[in-house]
């Protein structure tokens, strides 16, 4: 029998490396939602976040480390499930660390404090408005620096059955690690360290664009994030990269939040989107915004009403109805942040558009570039946009606010 020579050994063994890569690899950059119980708004295609964040925590070996606003869960909630996760993680010897905003912590004490007193779980507060001015915004985990997940969910029960949201996970290795570092400099930053100390440079310079596949396509992910000033790498700061975005549109921009201001509590003046907008819509680009209807606030719903006279702009507020059993505070509502330029380029993050979230406070998103992630984001759009639930602001109008909290 003739020999096989090593070379040809060697090329068959990568090429079915390669081949067992391709196969995992159809779905690295996964979209996930939150579609409000009670609605039409849900896509099949499109996994729930619980679901999501369960078989992601239910697979950790090593480390479970999460970045959120707060947590708050309820029994009989979509996030009890998820918590037993963590809980169960922690009884196998997974090493669990969780940050949260140290002011939200006062309003919801009692889950955060339970799980600190368990065994391999780690609880840090991080007083953000005392070292950055803002909160810890953010809302991400990773599960043994391999894979993370990130969108507007807060680890909130509502935010799981209430509450339209938008996340991604994935396991591009550049993410995660850009993301680790943030992780680790917040820890840091949270027991005490000095900023110096705790933002130091990544060992080696990161590597955006890089390439994620989805299915049979592939597109390039970059880490977008804030406060400035307070970045392993001021590069990843998000405002800049999100104003370049508006400012390549040709054709279409499209974007969807939370709420949308051009000033902030203290009354600075906030236009850096704002102008961007509008010089996509005055070299002839279609600009769409939707926004909750929580944004009917006098504070805000001007801003809105000034940007829809603009030619070439339409905005629309989107109201999500009442649940059956009655009124949910805070709750009831859309939540994902996103963008999505001329079907090709695209943002998801957890920052709204205002001045606090990109200067003060803790946030985190990719940057996209390929139209396989653009068209799901288009899809989520236009079935929200065309939707009973979604009306065009109004100039003239006078908009009364909807009750939001207790």
């Amino acid at each position: 029998m003739a020999s096989v020579r090593f070379p040809t050994l060697l090329f068959a063994l990568v090429a079915l490396l390669m081949t067992a890569r391709q196969a995992d690899a159809q779905d690295l950059l996964q979209l996930v939602e939150t579609a409000p119980v009670e609605t039409d708004l849900d896509h099949p295609e499109i996994p729930e976040a619980h679901e999501v964040w369960v078989s992601m925590i239910g697979g950790a070996r090593q480390s479970i480390d999460i970045a959120q606003f707060y947590v708050v869960s309820e029994q009989g909630g979509r996030l009890e499930p998820v918590l037993e996760a963590v809980r169960k993680a922690a009884r196998r010897g997974v090493r669990v660390r969780i940050l949260a905003d140290a002011k939200f912590h006062q309003t919801y004490p009692s889950d955060l404090d339970a799980l600190a007193a368990r065994k391999n779980i780690e609880v840090q507060l991080f007083d953000v408005e005392a070292a950055m001015g803002g909160v810890l915004h953010a809302k991400y985990f990773l599960v043994d620096g391999r894979e993370l997940y990130l969108g507007s969910q807060n680890f909130d029960w509502r935010s799981l059955e209430h509450v339209q949201e938008l996340g991604i996970r994935t396991d591009q290795p550049e993410l995660v690690r850009a993301l680790e570092d943030i992780f680790e400099a917040d820890w840091a930053l949270a027991a005490g360290a000095e900023r110096e100390q705790a933002l130091h440079p990544p060992t080696l310079p990161y590597t955006f664009p890089a390439t994620v596949a989805m299915g049979e396509q592939s597109v390039l992910v970059s880490l977008a994030a804030s406060p400035t000033g307070w970045l392993p790498d001021e590069r990843l700061w998000d405002l800049p990269q999100l104003v370049a975005l508006i400012d390549g549109a040709q054709e279409r921009v499209r974007v969807q939040l939370l709420n949308y201001k051009t000033s902030d509590y203290q009354g600075r003046y906030f236009d850096d989107l704002d102008a961007a907008l509008r010089r996509a819509a005055a070299r002839k680009v279609h600009v769409e915004l939707m926004v909750a209807d929580w944004s009917k606030k006098k504070w805000t719903i001007e801003a809105l009403q000034s940007l829809q006279c603009m030619p070439g702009v339409e905005v629309r507020l989107v109201t999500i109805p009442e649940h059956s059993a009655g009124f949910i505070p805070f709750a009831r509502v859309v939540h994902a942040k996103y963008l999505v330029v001329d079907g090709q380029r695209s943002w998801l993050g957890t920052s709204n558009w205002g001045r606090d979230y990109f200067h003060q406070s803790r946030n985190v998103g990719v940057v996209v570039d390929g139209p396989a992630f653009a068209a799901q984001l288009d899809g989520f759009f236009e079935q929200l946009w065309g939707s009973a639930y979604a009306e065009t602001v109004q100039p003239g109008a006078r908009y009364e606010a909807p009750r939001t909290k207790e």
